[in-house]
C-alpha cells in the first residue's frame, strides 16, 4: 500500500470521540489506524493554545503541526498530522500568504532565506482583495507542510455565512489560488486538500435545481458566484461561463475525487446535522483532495469514507503509489516523502529521531519539548551498560547528578535528546528531590532561616480561612462566633469572595469575554419585563404531568424541539416527526422520510398527571 493523505472536518478535535468506532479506544493513535492513513488533514479543530493535552500532541509514532487562531479562541483551525515511519516533511509554515513568522522567530515566513522557504508567497500587486495579509492569516486556517516530493496545503476555507463575510471569503480564496499558481510557476508539485466550502458543479449537492427554482436563480448564475467561478478556473475541467479571468486562464490542479469517479452522484461529504439530513444523503460535496497535473498519475485511489461517523463532514483520502514516475524513471514514494538518505528504494537506512523536527513541529512547544509519552517510558528501557546504579551513602552532590545521568541513558536509548528544563527533571525519581533540600541547607546562613520561613508562611495563609473553607476537616466544624462577625461583612463582598476561590486570579479576562455571549450575568426582573403566557403554560405543563407525545403520520412518538430563530415565535417549543428529511430535503407525505406533522407544544392536550 502506498501513502494515504486524509482530509477531515472533525468540527473540534475531539468531537468524534462520542462516536463509534472512535469512542471504544478514544485515543489519536486508534483512530490514524482506523483511518489508515500517513497523513492526516484536520479542519476545525476548534481549540486553544491552553487546550492542547498530551494525547493530541505527543502521539507515539506521529508528529503534529497546528494553525491556531489569533483572536477567535475556539475557533477553525487546521492540524497535519505525519507519520514519522512513512513520511517526514522537510519545512513547515503556517498560513497561506508567508506574513507569519516562525516560533520563536520574528522574521516573517517569506523574508526566510532562499533555502528555508517554501516559496510562492504572493507579490505585491497579485492579491485584489481588501483584507489585508496579517488578517487572513489570523483565524488558524493554513499549515503547508513541503515534502521532497510535492508541497501539501491543508487549508480549511471561510464558509459563506453572511455578506459581512464575503470580502474575507473572497480575499482568502483568492490568496489561495495565488500561492498555489505561483508555487506551480516555480516548478514544484502541489496538493491542496481540506474544507474548501465551495461546490464544484451541479452534481456536487442534493437537489440543487429544484432548490435554486424556489429561490428565483438560474444554475448559471449560481455557479457564476465569484468563490465558485475562481475555483473552477483553478481546476481541470472546471465550466467556467465567459473569458477566463486575468491571471488565470489555464487550471493548475486536478479533482482527485471526479477523476477517479467522473459520474458518481451522491458523493457528498457534509450533511446539515440540525435537520438530520445526512441518512437520506441529502448534503453537498466540499471537501477535497487536488494534485497538480504534473502529479496525478500517481494516485492509485481517491474516495469518501461517508460511513466513518464523528462529524457533519465525512473523511476524505487519495492514496499515492508505492513506486511513480519522474522524468521517465521509477522512483519509491517514500524515498522522495522524506529527507535525502532516510530511504532508499523503499527500504529506510535510519530511523526517526527528535533531531527530524521542524520548528513548527508541535512536539516544541515548550509544554511538551522533550517529553516522552507514557508508554515510551515502560517499553523503551534503558540500556544496562549505560547506566550506572548510584549509591545511597554517597555525598549529596554526587547524588543530585546521578539522576540526570540516568535520565540521559533512558534519552538515547529511545532516540531522543536528553531533558534539561525543569518540567523534565520534576518527573525524576524521588531520589533525585532530596538532594535538592540538601544542597539549599549548604549555605550556614540560610540553613538558619529557612526553617521558621516556611512556618511563618504556613500560618499566613491559614489564617484567611474564616472568609472560606480551607481544608476538608473546616467543612465539618461548626463556625464560631468570632468568624460569624467576619463572616457577615464577607457576604456583602463580592470581591472578596472571589479572591478567596482564586476564581478572579486565576481566569484571565479572556475567558470571561469567550462566555460572555452564551451566559451573560442575570439581571433583576425589571417591571417592563413582559412574560409570554405561552411560554410559561408550556413551563408548568412540563413540570406537573407526564407528557404524552402526539404521533406523526408515521404513527411514531413526535420529537419535541424549540424555535432560535429570531421573532415572536423564538423560544417556544413544538413537535414535528422523528424521521429524518428525505433526499428532496423537504417534508414528505406517504414516504419513508419525514412527514409533515408539525404541533405548537402550547395546543398540545396530551398532558396526564403523573
Amino acid at each position: 500500500m502506498g501513502v494515504r493523505i486524509t482530509s477531515w472536518n472533525v468540527n473540534g478535535i475531539r468531537n468524534p470521540f462520542g462516536y463509534q468506532p472512535w469512542r471504544e479506544k478514544r485515543t489519536f493513535e486508534a483512530m490514524f489506524d482506523i483511518l489508515e492513513a500517513d497523513i492526516i488533514v484536520m479542519q476545525e479543530t476548534k481549540i486553544q493554545r491552553k487546550d492542547l493535552q498530551d494525547d493530541m500532541v505527543l502521539v507515539p509514532g506521529w508528529d503534529v503541526y497546528f494553525s491556531l487562531p489569533r483572536h477567535k479562541k475556539g475557533y477553525a483551525g487546521v492540524a497535519i498530522y505525519t507519520r514519522n515511519s512513512v513520511c517526514m516533511p522537510i519545512k513547515a509554515e503556517e498560513g497561506i500568504t508567508g506574513v507569519l513568522c516562525p516560533p520563536n522567530s520574528s522574521t516573517k515566513f517569506r523574508d526566510l532565506p532562499p533555502d528555508q522557504q517554501i516559496g510562492g508567497y504572493p507579490k505585491p500587486g497579485q492579491l485584489t482583495g481588501l483584507v489585508d495579509e496579517t488578517t487572513l492569516d489570523s483565524e488558524g486556517r493554513c499549515v503547508i507542510l513541503e515534502f521532497p516530493a510535492f508541497v501539501l496545503i491543508g487549508t480549511y476555507s471561510p464558509a459563506n455565512r453572511d455578506e459581512s463575510r464575503d470580502e474575507f471569503r473572497l480575499g482568502y480564496l483568492d490568496a489561495l489560488d495565488v500561492r498555489i499558481r505561483n508555487l506551480v510557476a516555480m516548478g514544484k508539485r502541489v496538493v491542496l486538500t481540506g474544507d474548501l466550502n465551495v461546490i464544484r458543479a451541479s452534481i456536487d449537492t442534493a437537489n440543487v435545481i429544484e432548490r435554486l427554482r424556489k429561490e428565483g436563480m438560474t444554475v448559471e448564475d449560481f455557479f457564476s458566484t465569484p468563490s465558485r467561478r475562481l475555483f473552477n478556473q483553478l481546476v481541470f475541467e472546471g465550466d467556467v461561463l465567459g473569458p477566463r479571468d486575468e491571471n488565470r486562464e489555464k487550471p493548475v490542479l486536478w479533482d482527485l475525487g471526479r477523476l477517479f469517479h467522473p459520474a458518481r452522484e451522491g458523493m457528498f461529504t457534509c450533511w446539515d446535522t440540525k435537520k438530520n439530513t445526512r441518512p437520506a444523503n441529502f448534503g453537498s460535496r466540499i471537501d477535497y483532495v487536488l494534485c497538480s497535473d504534473d502529479m496525478k498519475d500517481w494516485f492509485s485511489e481517491s474516495n469518501i469514507q461517508e460511513g466513518l461517523m464523528g462529524s457533519d463532514h465525512c473523511p476524505v483520502f487519495a492514496t499515492l503509489k508505492d513506486i511513480v514516475t519522474i522524468n521517465g524513471k521509477e522512483v519509491h514514494i517514500k524515498d522522495i516523502m522524506n529527507p535525502p538518505g532516510v530511504f532508499k528504494d523503499g527500504v529506510r537506512l535510519r530511523d526517526w529521531t527528535v533531531k527530524d523536527l521542524l520548528p513548527l513541529s508541535a512536539k516544541l512547544i515548550p509544554e511538551f519539548d522533550r517529553r516522552r509519552s507514557i508508554k515510551d517510558m515502560f517499553f523503551k528501557k534503558p540500556a544496562t551498560s549505560k547506566s550506572t546504579p548510584v549509591p545511597v551513602s554517597e555525598p549529596s552532590s554526587s547524588i543530585s547528578k546521578s539522576p540526570v545521568k540516568a535520565e540521559l541513558s533512558v534519552g538515547e536509548q529511545s532516540g531522543e535528546t536528553p531533558a534539561s528544563h525543569p518540567e523534565s527533571i520534576a518527573s525524576t525519581p524521588s531520589p533525585a528531590k532530596r538532594p535538592s533540600n540538601s544542597l539549599k541547607r549548604t549555605p550556614s546562613g540560610i540553613a538558619s532561616t529557612s526553617r521558621p520561613q516556611k512556618k511563618t508562611k504556613a500560618t499566613l495563609t491559614k489564617k484567611p480561612s474564616s472568609k472560606g473553607q480551607s481544608s476538608l476537616r473546616g467543612f465539618f466544624k461548626p463556625k464560631t462566633t468570632a468568624s460569624q462577625g467576619n463572616n457577615s461583612n464577607t457576604k456583602d463582598d463580592p470581591k472578596s469572595i472571589g479572591g478567596l476561590d482564586g476564581a478572579s486570579d486565576t481566569k484571565p479576562p479572556l475567558e470571561l469575554n469567550n462566555i460572555d455571549e452564551a451566559k451573560e450575568i442575570p439581571e433583576p426582573a425589571s417591571p417592563d419585563q413582559v412574560f409570554d403566557p405561552i411560554e410559561n403554560k408550556e413551563s408548568w405543563s412540563k413540570l406537573l404531568g407526564k407528557r404524552v407525545l402526539p404521533r406523526c403520520d408515521h404513527g411514531e412518538e413526535c420529537i419535541s424541539l424549540v424555535t432560535k430563530k429570531p421573532g415572536v415565535n423564538r423560544g417556544r417549543s413544538f413537535f414535528i416527526c422523528p424521521r429524518p428529511l428525505g433526499p428532496s430535503g423537504e417534508k414528505e407525505k406517504g414516504t419513508q422520510w419525514r412527514c409533515g406533522t408539525f404541533i405548537w407544544s402550547s395546543d398540545w392536550n396530551g398532558s396526564q398527571a403523573g
